[in-house]
């Protein structure tokens, strides 16, 4: 049975039916998050042992008033490309102010060897935003999705102040362009920032955003997180999620371009584990404070 007040997957809080000013609500809150007290490192990536609702908090500390920093929600596939090319992405995921784990498979095999990591599916976080958080009249930035898929969810939640930027394909070698995603980022001041371009584009323009210096606001760094939330691409029910099994899903849903992410490369993680676990010698968590 769920715990009270959280979704059956016991993963956030429901969404309240629109139309009740729960977003209006300021409480006053205490703590400075711009520093997190503790990490681990896992596979050649560091995680914030964040659960979801602690995430969904942070998000929601988050405004206008805040320098900009990002989130970045690695799965299996980020780090089975962070082991081949570790001197494009360990720069990218060490700049994030969070990074949270966006995989129950890399949550289970954490637990194996008693870190304490948590799954927070990057689309459930961005769902959360929009269904409880954003208000209709807030600023918010997209980079990437497409402009129909833009418009369903402008239309879904009646947001009125949408500054979407949709870059060219290729945005890995094209450094200029990167840099006219950070400049619209800038341009267009926003709370929120949702990065939809797939990795490692998307923590490219998170860092290009940081590093200007002149940008502000969160920047989620979600994949195809609007294309879950526009209706697009369906999740996997909430079995399917329990069990671990949403990689499945997804596979059956788009066979022919996930095919081999999941049935080839995704698996290689089940021997990067092996050899980290055997380096790192750890059986039980340690914080890297």
């Amino acid at each position: 049975m769920a715990a009270r007040g959280l979704t059956p997957d016991g993963l956030f809080p429901p969404a309240q039916p629109r139309g009740q000013q729960r977003r209006a609500r300021t409480l006053p809150d205490p703590n400075d998050w711009r520093i997190n007290p503790r990490s681990y490192e896992f596979i050649g990536a560091i995680f914030d042992p964040l659960t979801p609702l602690q995430t969904l908090q942070r998000a929601k500390w988050m405004t206008l008033r805040h320098s900009f920093r990002y989130i970045a929600t690695p799965n299996v596939d980020h780090l089975v490309r962070l082991n081949q090319e570790p001197d494009i992405y360990r720069p990218l995921y060490e700049a994030a102010w969070l990074s949270v784990c966006d995989s129950r498979i890399l949550e289970a095999l954490a637990h194996l060897s008693g870190l304490p990591l948590s799954a927070v599916p990057g689309s459930s976080l961005s769902q959360q935003l929009f269904d409880n958080v954003i208000t209709a009249n807030d600023p918010i930035t997209v980079i990437g999705a497409d402009r129909e898929i833009v418009n369903i969810v402008k239309a879904r939640y009646g947001l009125t102040q949408v500054n979407h930027y949709e870059p060219p394909m290729g945005l890995r070698h094209k450094p200029d362009e990167v840099a006219k995603c950070a400049q619209f980022v800038a341009d267009n001041p926003a709370r929120y920032i949702f990065i939809c371009v797939g990795s490692p584009q998307q923590e490219m323009i998170a860092k290009a955003c940081l590093d200007r210096g002149d940008c502000v606001g969160f920047g989620l760094c979600v994949g195809a997180s609007l294309d879950f939330i526009g209706g697009r691409v369906k999740r996997a029910p909430v079995w399917m999620q329990e069990a671990r099994l949403e990689w499945l899903h997804r596979l059956a849903s788009e066979p022919r371009r996930l095919w081999k992410r999941y049935l080839v490369e995704g698996p290689r993680i089940f021997w990067l584990y092996a050899k980290w676990a055997l380096r790192s010698g750890k059986t039980a968590k340690q914080g890297l404070g």
